[in-house]
């Protein structure tokens, strides 16, 4: 008999997928739809995926994604379509850029530049990954929150986010660090294997980072998501991929937040493969109130 928390991870994976499914309505002009969220606003790194998506879908197949740059400029309406239109910046000999423009009602929601590059050699070294338990000896977010199905929040988590996150340190699902640090890592993977192209996995890393990117903030200021008057609202988000990676194969993300000031916090991320490749890096700001 199948598992329930199986059905949920094909339901969640399934909604993940189809909300980066883009359609092409021209050259370059896209369209996409969002996941249902609690709150109807569109998930940040949601549009960051579909984003990226678009804008590699008018580059060169031998020049895959290694850095974006993205600022989100208004909240999204979940509930209705979101339209893509990318501007051809540059097709250098080496490297290609892009921009996008994710737009609902004529605005633009989100702004990004994106850069394209082909494989060459060149001198490599690599930070290393910190000595850490493995994923399998950590608790699934899945597992946390279960006890709360029937909640929207929790529903949303359990049947639409598409990626199972383990802290090393502790969820901040249902409360803060006992311990506030600046410092969080985290395991994180798609639920389910998907066979997809490589450019589809580095947008599926950008969308799922953004779901832990500000946490470091909140754990270092004794917060969590259910605590009451906190608000935090992702404003820029930057990537850059060094190595291949499946984003449904564990990976290891070891986040800092080195300051907050003004009602903004900054946070930084290594993303490890689970052999210790050192696979890309992160940075966002984000608003934090309390």
């Amino acid at each position: 008999m199948e598992r329930v928390e199986d059905i949920w991870a094909d339901a969640a994976v399934a909604s993940g997928m189809a909300a980066l499914d883009l359609r092409r309505l021209g050259d370059t002009s896209f369209e996409g739809d969002s996941l249902p969220m609690p709150r109807g606003r569109v998930f940040g790194g949601q549009v960051l995926a579909q984003s990226l998506l678009a804008a590699g879908a008018t580059v060169a197949e031998d020049r895959f994604a290694h850095s974006l740059h993205g600022y989100f400029l208004r909240a999204g309406d979940a509930t209705q379509p979101i339209q893509f239109e990318v501007e051809i910046l540059r097709d250098g000999g080496s490297f290609s850029a892009r921009r996008t423009h994710a737009l609902q009602n004529g605005k633009p929601i989100l702004s990004l530049i994106a850069s394209f590059q082909l494989e060459q050699e060149g001198p490599e070294h690599a930070a290393p990954m910190p000595e850490v338990p493995g994923p399998e000896e950590a608790a699934s977010g899945v597992d946390i929150m279960a006890p709360f199905a029937g909640h929207p929040s929790a529903d949303f988590w359990l049947t639409k986010a598409p990626f199972d996150v383990r802290h090393l340190d502790g969820s901040l699902f249902l409360g803060p660090d006992a311990e506030p640090k600046s410092t969080q890592m985290a395991w994180m993977r798609v639920r389910r294997p998907i066979d997809a192209p490589d450019l589809m996995h580095r947008a599926l890393l950008a969308f799922g980072s953004d779901q832990v990117m500000l946490e470091p903030l909140l754990r270092r200021h004794g917060a969590s998501w259910v605590t009451p008057g906190v608000a935090v609202a992702s404003l820029d988000h930057a990537m850059w991929w060094y190595r291949p990676a499946r984003a449904d194969e564990w990976l290891l993300f070891v986040q800092e937040a080195p300051n907050a000031r003004g009602g903004r916090g900054l946070t930084a991320a290594r993303i490890y493969a689970q052999d210790g490749t050192l696979v890309a890096s992160a940075a966002q700001e984000g608003m934090i109130r309390m």
